[in-house]
């Protein structure tokens, strides 16, 4: 697999790329409109996947899962990014090791979470044998889709023995799961008590379009429901412009007002001289 990064979001890179032993990291790309490149790239470094991060403007993160030559691609906005370096959770996974992958039920209720269900097990799923490896299986990667959105979580698998107490402390929070195993050990059971501790990252994923070619070809979904963040920076400069203009009619109409009261301290308009008015009348 290929990672390729914009600098502003680096540290999630590094958080996938330690997670995914097998993958393998590169420089930047130089074009973001050319991106069947990166065809070619994963060829040349003989990856089945490729995770491309596209950041605009330093605010905006993008990601493009493909499975090239021949695709499918799928594109999503990245949001509510927290790294581990941020999170400082007490969980912790061996280096090396392979993730289990847990998926919510709702990825069998529409085809293009079908689709996007196993594109991201071809993502994140590590083969067993693939190189750097180990033999290890002690975190699991939860894939859960929640208004319309792809919700991920990495935990780590704390395994402890029945009447002692987990070596990791749980901060005062209930854990996400919890499920107790009992072995068999020749004529004595022993129970044994798996818990799941967050490590990180955690983000979000908004499925925008799925291409039907690795970087290109037609496009077999599209989410209607997805608004750009410029245009929601948009309305929210267009609304606070909307409320300077009304203070600034406002403050044009209270000089009318003064203006037709004879009121001349702020701006307004003279008042008209009334023949009949007391001051003319005994000047």
């Amino acid at each position: 697999m290929k990672l390729t990064s914009y600098h502003s979001h680096r540290h999630l890179l590094n958080d996938l790329y330690s997670l995914l032993p097998h993958s393998r990291k590169d420089a930047k790309l130089d074009t973001k409109t050319k991106l069947y490149q990166l065809n070619e790239l994963a060829d040349l470094y003989n990856c089945n996947n490729v995770f491309f991060f596209e950041a605009r403007k330093g605010k905006d993160l993008y990601i493009w899962m493909s499975k090239p030559p021949n695709g499918p691609t799928v594109k999503f906005h990245l949001q509510n990014l927290h790294t581990m370096e941020e999170l400082h959770f007490t969980g912790n996974c061996l280096k090396g090791s392979r993730p289990v992958l847990s998926f919510d039920a709702t990825f069998d209720s529409a085809p293009h979470l079908k689709l996007i269900k196993e594109l991201l097990t071809q993502t994140f799923g590590v083969p067993k044998g693939a190189r750097k490896t180990k033999p290890f299986v002690d975190h699991v990667m939860a894939f859960t889709v929640a208004d319309n959105k792809v919700w991920t979580r990495v935990y780590q698998i704390n395994e402890t023995e029945a009447g002692k107490t987990s070596a990791i402390p749980e901060q005062g929070l209930p854990m996400p799961s919890a499920t107790e195993v009992t072995s068999a050990k020749g004529k004595k059971d022993s129970e044994t008590k798996l818990n799941l501790v967050e490590i990180g990252p955690r983000f979000v994923l908004t499925p925008i379009i799925i291409q039907e070619g690795s970087f290109g070809g037609p496009i077999i979904y599209e989410n209607k429901e997805f608004v750009s963040p410029n245009q929601v920076r948009r309305e929210v400069r267009v609304a606070r412009s909307a409320k300077y203009n009304n203070r600034a009619e406002a403050v044009i109409e209270r000089k009318a007002k003064k203006g037709d009261l004879g009121l001349t301290t702020s701006g307004g308009k003279t008042k008209e001289v009334d023949e009949l008015d007391e001051k003319m009348l005994f000047a």
